[in-house]
This record gives structure tokens, sequence and C-alpha cells, in this order.
């Protein structure tokens, strides 16, 4: 399907569906949509079904859980704050978030909620764009009191507690201390949220809406938002998580009565959209081309220059590292970036076959989008298979060992 002067190359256009036949035809991934876009030129594949054991073909325009792949794209709404001066990057969040006023920070990550200290400052707009408020997910805190009080809370989405309406949920998070002090350590997934409250206190409006007008529809984005509506349901495939001791199929979420069937509570800005191929790369490219599509601009230039470029210092960063290190059956190079910026990663270092200078963001319901402003590339993977076995995460990996070999000039 690729037509154009991008310079993709047809020998490894079919390298990239053969890797792709591969993993579906081994049992373990029953569908793929995959996109590899350069300048002007783009190149789909849906292979597979819909289902485990056969059913309906993927499509082009089927419809995915984007899980933590939600991030790059929800963070622009904060951006756009930014430089329309509604937000400032050092204000303090406390107007808009009172329940954050004041906080305490814990003695001990795995101590008591009980012992803790003054925070040493407040907590900024900075903090939270970076992930580096001080509380988050911490998987080398699991079991600890606090992490345990953030999971009985519903304070992150996909468990069996289901995340409350932004309010209730801030009055939760308000009530919890810090595991770290502000802007000390980067940390997982609870910011990314916390930006769609932040946006939606200052905008005074949904964050879904606000998400919708000024970046879903300007792009032409008719697919991302934070449910399916019922005349579309039958695009959304069954979600699997498989056992990661057996390999069976479990379904993890269903299309039809699923969690996507319904407007949520709370729409999750770390993980909750879904999308297709088109939209996504039509969010990337506006990324690529500094904030404009088309005549319309989206974002400035120098707000995307910030989103895509690494904004941790190695202090703040070294839990990241060693988190994309330490889980490697999740990560396979693809988690090990070196850098972090606003809503995704940044390659930092040339760890394999991608470019420095690369940003975008995995997600954990098999998902994957990243875009290489140095080789002007786009790649853009869809699966149903979550990542509780390494086959979706292996598979992402192989399209960017793949992807970059499409590059033919």
């Amino acid at each position: 399907m690729g037509n154009g002067d991008g310079g993709l190359s047809a020998t490894g256009l079919r390298r990239v569906r053969d890797v792709l036949a591969r993993h579906v035809e081994s049992g373990k991934i029953p569908g793929v949509v995959a996109l590899v876009g350069r300048d002007d030129e783009t190149y789909v594949e849906a292979i597979g079904t819909m289902r485990h054991g056969g059913g309906a073909p993927m499509r082009r325009d089927t419809i995915f859980r984007m899980a933590s792949t939600s991030k790059p794209v929800t963070i622009a709404a904060a951006m756009i704050l930014i430089d329309e001066c509604r937000l400032r990057l050092d204000d303090t969040v406390e107007e808009w978030l009172p329940e954050l006023a004041d906080r305490r920070v814990l003695s001990r990550v795995d101590g008591p909620l009980d012992d803790t200290v003054p925070a040493r400052r407040p907590i900024s707009v900075r903090d939270v764009l970076t992930s580096t408020f001080g509380l988050g997910m911490d998987m080398t805190s699991l079991g600890t009191p606090i992490m345990n009080a953030v999971f009985e809370r519903g304070l992150t989405p996909n468990l069996p507690e289901p995340m409350p309406e932004p309010d209730e949920w801030m009055r939760r998070l308000g009530e919890l201390p810090l595991m770290h002090q502000p802007g000390e350590r980067w940390q997982y997934q609870i910011s990314s949220d916390l930006v769609g409250v932040l946006v939606s206190r200052v905008t005074g409006r949904p964050f879904e809406e606000f998400l919708r007008e000024r970046v879903f529809e300007p792009l032409g984005m008719k697919d991302t938002g934070f449910h399916v509506p019922a005349e579309d349901i039958d695009r959304l495939p069954d979600l699997y998580a498989p056992d990661p001791r057996t390999g069976e199929f479990l379904v993890w979420d269903e299309a039809e009565g699923g969690r996507w069937s319904l407007p949520p509570a709370f729409p999750s800005g770390g993980g909750g959209l879904v999308s297709t191929v088109d939209d996504y790369h039509a969010y990337f490219r506006m990324l690529l081309n500094g904030g404009t599509h088309g005549s319309e601009r989206i974002l400035s230039r120098p707000a995307v220059e910030l989103m895509t470029t690494n904004r941790l210092t190695p202090e703040q960063n070294a839990a990241r590292n060693a988190m994309a290190a330490d889980n490697v059956h999740i990560s396979h190079g693809q988690g090990q970036h070196g850098g972090w910026g606003l809503g995704m990663a940044v390659r930092t270092y040339r760890g394999d076959y991608a470019s420095v200078g690369q940003f975008g963001w995995d997600g954990g319901s098999g998902t994957a989008a990243y875009a290489d402003p140095a080789k002007r590339l786009t790649g853009i993977l869809l699966t149903q298979v979550g990542a509780s076995t390494p086959d979706s995460m292996r598979l992402i990996h192989d399209f960017w060992t793949t992807l970059y070999q499409v590059i033919d000039d």
C-alpha cells in the first residue's frame, strides 16, 4: 500500500510483512495492524483475525485499546495550555489541585503511611508534566503500604477496583503521602492521569471534550477517544491477557459490554484512549512537522521540542532506567531509551536500530507508536494481546528491527 517518494524499500516492506505474518502464524498473536510512514508515503498491513481462533479479519480501521500509548497523545492538552499562557511550567499546582497542597513525604518508601516528613517545596506544573511530582507506580515497591494504598483506592487504571470520577480520585490521592520529594524522582503513570484532571480544572471543561476540540478534531482523529460508541463496537477486538504459565488465551476485556463500551467515570490520560493506526499516524506526523497539520497549527514548535527531548537528570531518571532493565520480559530493548520528555520516552543513546532522538511509547495492551525525526519515520503497531507474556513485546521489537530496514536512500 505504499506510494510516494519517501524512500521505502519494497524489499524492506516485504520483510516487515513477513515478520508480522510469522508472529501471527505462530498462534501467539491473533492479529496485528501496523503502519510505516515516511514523508508522504504510508504503508499499512492488517494481518490475522480480531479473535483468537478465527473470526473477522483485522482491518485498517480496527480500533484498539492504546493503554500507555495514550500518554504521548494526551500530554498535548497540557502543552496547548502552556502555549496559551494559561499554565506556566513553574507555577505550583495548588490553585487548581488544592488536594495536593501541604504535602507530606514518606520517611522511607517501604515505611508506614504515617511516618512522614514535610515536603521541601510545593508541587509544580513541571513536576506533573515530567512525572516527577512524587507519587506513581513503582515496580520495585510492590507490596509496600504506599503501593497497596494506591491500588486499594483505585488510583491506577486496569485494576479490579475501578477509578472513580476525577474529584473523588483527587480526594483519595490527597489522602496519601508522597513517596519522594517533589522533583526528585521519575515515577510512572499517576502523573499522566493527573495531567487530565489539571487540564479539566484549568479549562473548566471535561478532559475528553477539550482534547477532542483542540487535538482530535483538527487532526481528523475521528476514532480516538475514551470509549467506543455502540455503532463501532464491532471494530474493537477482545483484549487478551494470556496466562503467563500456560499461554492460554484469557479474555481480559470483552468488546461488547467491556470497559471501553461506555464513557468512563475517569478519562485516563495515562492509559484510557482507544484509537486506530491512521489516527495515531496523524498525531505523530503533526509532531514530526513541528506542531502543524496541513495549514493548521496544533502546538507551537517549542512545545513539541520540549515534549520530545529529554527532561530528566541522571538522578531523576535512574528509577526509569532500572524499571526498563529489570523488566526485561516487557521491554525487550524498547523500554531502554535513556530519556523521558513530556508524556513519552526519548532516545538519548544508540542502543538498537533506532536513532538518537526517536520519541514515543509502548502500551501494555500490545501497542507501540514512535517517530524518528532523523529518519522522518513513523511506526505504529497495534495488537490485542497484552504484556502478560513476552509475545506482543517481542513482536513490537521485531517490527522496529525490520522497520528501520525499509529506508532506502
